[in-house]
């Protein structure tokens, strides 16, 4: 199994949080998840921080504005645009203030999105979605690795972390099963194929694994997310939920486990994002991952040396109070975790 850059045991999270407050959010992911610690998203302050103007305001030489349907390529820099950039400068003034008191490098991961859910949410001039251009896809890929570098380039001098990459790709599993709406809403744009989505995704991921202290992750929290296409595309952290975990006879189990035992890291969502009637218990919470590791024939020690607790998906629509729990709690059971092995 390769090397990971992190603890056995350690926890995480997807990374957006309630609110609008990035320094207040910043001090909170810092101390509750010190060993990788997010940098936190929050859509709620709207154009420009959700994750598509987020990482769009990233982008080397391109720009882009809101028009009623979403965000549209920008012949220049407008109001739009500047604002992404002063949400991302604000965030890295909090990610400093939050770390300043570090006495040694901390794992930083930054998530922004991949070039498949990225192309698929930001429109041409004409309508059509970036992806659906072969030139323009190319183009937003080079933008997004190059803007991408030179902004790790900057978190990394700014905090003194190492920092690590996570792709958000929502969207890829409705790329490749041909389900996104075309601009008139009549039709749905054509399925790419396998393989290239898996060669557009590879090339990304290649090339900024190569300036991070790590490997670089991927997220996708769709009920059927491709395993086998992110693992095959360089994917040394895949994120899941552990609702989707399934049968171990169903192809997906089969997906997990083929990654499993090549060494992929699982980052896997265990704690509910919206606060339950009744809080769970730590070992109520690992009990699905329990039991498909178990079922699979695997060691559980996979849990603490191959798997990264985290709250099911993004923290956006929990209370402030529920946010912060979670977080805990995903800590929580990351220790648990390394304890029970080291128990075995």
């Amino acid at each position: 199994m390769t090397q990971q850059p992190w603890k056995p045991g350690t926890a995480t999270a997807i990374g957006s949080m309630p609110g609008t407050d990035s320094s207040e959010a910043a001090r909170i992911v810092a101390g509750e998840l010190p060993e990788l610690t997010p940098v936190p998203e929050l859509p709620a302050r709207g154009v420009g921080g959700d994750v598509i103007g987020r990482t769009a305001g990233m982008l080397r030489d391109l720009a882009v504005e809101v028009v009623p349907s979403g965000y549209r390529v920008a012949r220049v820099e407008g109001r739009d645009h500047r604002r992404a950039l002063d949400l991302l400068r604000w965030d890295m003034d909090a990610m400093e203030a939050a770390t300043a008191g570090d006495t040694e490098p901390r794992l930083i991961k930054l998530q922004i999105a991949g070039p498949w859910s990225l192309t698929a949410g930001i429109e041409l001039e004409r309508g059509h979605r970036v992806m659906t251009d072969h030139g323009a896809l190319r183009d937003f890929s080079e933008a997004l690795v190059e803007g991408v570098r030179e902004y790790v380039e900057q978190l990394v001098a700014r905090t003194g972390g190492r920092v690590l990459l996570q792709l958000d790709e929502p969207t890829l599993p409705a790329v490749l099963a041909g389900e996104l709406p075309t601009p008139s809403d009549y039709g749905t744009v054509p399925a790419v194929p396998a393989p290239e989505a898996e060669r557009v995704l590879g090339d990304v991921i290649t090339r900024l694994g190569e300036t991070t202290a790590g490997p670089v992750l991927v997220h996708c929290c769709a009920q059927r997310p491709p395993v086998r296409l992110l693992h095959r595309a360089g994917a040394g952290v895949i994120g899941l939920d552990t609702a989707v975990l399934g049968s171990p006879e169903g192809e997906l189990a089969q997906e997990i486990g083929d990654a499993w035992d090549k060494g992929i890291t699982l980052m896997l969502g265990m704690v509910p994002t919206s606060e339950p009637a009744r809080e769970p218990g730590l070992r109520e919470l690992a009990e699905p991952a329990r039991r498909f590791v178990n079922d699979l024939g695997f060691s559980e020690r996979m849990l603490a040396e191959q798997v990264l607790p985290t709250p099911v998906c993004g923290l956006t629509g929990a209370s402030p109070r529920w946010a912060h729990r979670a977080l805990e709690l995903s800590r929580e059971l990351g220790k648990m975790l390394r304890e029970d092995t080291a128990q075995n």
